[in-house]
């Protein structure tokens, strides 16, 4: 059959005769039954060979620090993910251990015709290719970015100066890309064995996972609960969303990051519903400003930048004006174990932290505000982005996600930034007062709803 993708967001990584086995789907990045360009490539390929056809999940434990409260929103989505792609002949396998290594194994136990894996710019996952590549080396590799509504490697070659620089660019591939997605097939190669369900509610208690972070009990995972979240923020938060998305007091952001980290929905389904919603045409643009350019444009800084998690990874304006300025007097210091408890002076940055404690997710614009802060009230700018890494990836359900890294280093490191007015501490790079949030939006009525969540939840 032709193929239902665009070659241009495929990458053939590796090409090799296909082996008289089955194709495998590595799922990682993009956790869904549905929606997949990537599972619909796989799909294509085995309907074209005639063989069977398996989705993998390569589980590794202790992936950048990860806790009980990421691995039980990845284990819930993936328990209401696999069964739809059991009906449909598709089984899921899940193993162990070294991802690149452990489905290189399978792929030459199963003598696989072909591996199609999604596509993340974090070097830790690029390395999981490259081992699969290592050990499998007469197995064909194929890579789909289905995070990107445009394909990183499309939408540019370079790591780019800033939104203005890339929009030019997305936007003209726009109409190529931003397309609906066909249906996965029930697939009528049966596999050749039985495979039992996974129960990952027992493979979650028994792996060695960090769970001194809990799971947030109110968070629904799952591709169904993505749809209902998406179908919730168009019919009550997108009316307001370009006058009130920077006031975390309006309740009008969308809280589809941690569904879209985990590729419990599509960006690609998002987009298309803002774009055909009844909503002022400036909500829809601002959040598809916000969905398409500002997320695909962390993605890129990732991909082509190797330091992305690094302060060598600032612009050099940036580094320069904060390196004269790390002599700097700073009236207020505190230790990561401060920061972590909400322990400063300052109510709002310890609101929004305790915010990200119980909920697992921060407002959009108080993430700038509190990296900023823990700029302000490090040593240096290698402790405060560390801190401010750590954090996130520890408490955030979105943690280790180009979006957290090119957000952090934009509030601490000037990334996609320009130089402003010289200020103590900070230099040139862009600094935010609790002044200015007072103008901005009711700072004591977001302590004050932060504190009454607090007491609900206890100690």
């Amino acid at each position: 059959m032709d193929s239902r993708v665009d070659p241009g967001r495929i990458r053939n990584l590796r090409e090799a005769e296909p082996g008289p086995g089955p194709v495998l789907y590595w799922m990682r990045r993009d956790q869904r039954a549905r929606d997949s360009w990537g599972l619909t490539h796989a799909q294509d390929l085995a309907l074209a060979l005639g063989r069977p056809l398996a989705v993998v999940m390569a589980i590794v434990p202790d992936y950048l620090g990860a806790t009980l409260r990421q691995y039980h929103v990845m284990f819930k989505g993936m328990a209401v993910t696999a069964p739809p792609l059991a009906a449909r002949g598709i089984p899921t396998l899940v193993r162990l251990g070294s991802p690149g290594e452990s489905v290189a194994r399978l792929a030459i136990e199963l003598k696989a015709a072909r591996v199609v894996c999604d596509f993340s710019p974090l070097r830790f996952v690029r390395r999981w290719d490259a081992e699969f590549m290592a050990a499998a080396v007469n197995i064909g590799l194929d890579q789909v970015d289905d995070h990107n509504i445009v394909p990183c490697w499309e939408a540019s070659d370079k790591a780019e100066h800033s939104a203005r620089t890339i929009r030019p660019k997305i936007k003209r591939l726009l109409p190529r890309y931003l397309k609906p997605y066909p249906e996965i097939l029930p697939h009528p190669h049966s596999w050749p064995d039985p495979v039992p369900a996974v129960d990952w509610d027992s493979l979650m208690r028994m792996l060695p996972l960090d769970r001194a972070v809990g799971r947030v009990p109110l968070f629904v995972p799952g591709p169904e609960a993505s749809q209902m979240v998406l179908e919730n923020f168009i019919s009550r938060g997108l009316q307001s969303y370009a006058e009130k998305r920077n006031d975390p007091n309006s309740l009008v952001v969308s809280g589809l990051s941690p569904y879209l980290h985990f590729g419990h929905i599509a960006p690609q389904v998002v987009a298309l519903a803002i774009s055909t919603a009844e909503a002022p045409k400036e909500s829809r643009e601002d959040f598809l400003e916000e969905l398409i350019i500002r997320r695909e444009l962390s993605d890129n800084f990732c991909y082509y930048n190797p330091r992305y998690d690094e302060p060598e990874g600032f612009p050099a304006w940036a580094r320069e004006t904060l390196d004269v300025h790390r002599v700097d007097p700073r009236p207020d210091l505190y230790s990561y174990a401060e920061f972590e408890a909400a322990g400063t002076h300052d109510p709002l940055w310890n609101a929004a932290q305790t915010e990200m404690l119980l909920t697992g997710r921060m407002h959009g614009f108080m993430r700038m505000y509190w990296a900023k802060k823990i700029l302000e009230w490090s040593e240096s700018p290698e402790e405060a982005h560390d801190t401010a890494i750590r954090l996130n990836d520890r408490y955030s359900l979105d943690g280790r996600d180009p979006n957290g890294y090119a957000g952090i280093a934009w509030s601490i490191g000037g990334v996609h930034d320009r130089g402003w007015p010289e200020r103590a501490i900070y230099g040139k790079v862009r600094s935010m007062t609790l002044a200015g949030c007072r103008r901005k939006f009711n700072v004591d009525a977001y302590v004050s709803r932060v504190e009454r969540m607090a007491e609900m939840v206890g100690p």
